[in-house]
């Protein structure tokens, strides 16, 4: 039975890893994957996704996988879409007619909340429908569960207003335990 999975996590919990091995495993028994991310997240190229750690697969967008038909989504045993955070309602709405629908599983990777902790809209409707929800974890600089995403300036200073996606990687964001997100604390010696 096909299932719509959203798997959320922090900056730097390996969401991207974990999907580029889930998609290696697949392929391993003779199975196909699809990759897909949002066309908005460009830090990588168009059509690839690459992990901070090396890994790298060709994907297509997600604005293009929403628009394949039946016959194109079944030639797939399960979809795997990274940086899901940034999908529009009517795109997660689309992942749930391909899980019940199609029958093939859907399996998201993103954040699910921001630099000032709202839900980003992708994420929110993932909450809300999907089957499966797992947190992908890491830690703070403190060794607590990281939960919060901080972005941080070129001074190493807590960012706190702006627009809601800015990308970036290791260069303006980092993960932050709830209460060092609240203290602005980014690092040990590091206070807004």
């Amino acid at each position: 039975m096909a299932r719509l999975y959203f798997r959320y996590g922090a900056m730097g919990s390996s969401k991207t890893a974990n999907a580029l091995m889930v998609a290696y495993n697949y392929r391993e028994k003779g199975q196909c994957a699809l990759l897909a991310k949002p066309s908005l997240d460009t830090r990588d190229g168009d059509g690839v996704m690459a992990s901070r750690i090396g890994l790298s697969q060709p994907c297509i967008s997600v604005e293009r996988l929403v628009g394949m038909s039946s016959d194109e989504i079944r030639a797939y045993d399960c979809v795997i879409v990274d940086e899901a955070q940034f999908c529009t309602k009517e795109q997660v709405e689309r992942l749930t007619d391909i899980v019940d629908v199609e029958g093939v599983p859907v399996i998201c990777y993103g954040l699910r909340t921001d630099f000032q902790r709202n839900l980003f809209p992708g994420s929110l409707w993932l909450m809300a429908w999907a089957d499966v929800i797992e947190e992908v974890k890491t830690v703070c600089w403190c060794g607590r569960a990281a939960t919060c995403v901080a972005r941080f300036d070129s001074e190493g200073r807590m960012v706190t207003e702006g627009e809601q996606v800015a990308l970036g990687g290791n260069d303006r964001y980092t993960s932050l335990c709830r209460k060092h997100h609240k203290l602005g604390m980014i690092h040990p010696l590091v206070k807004a």
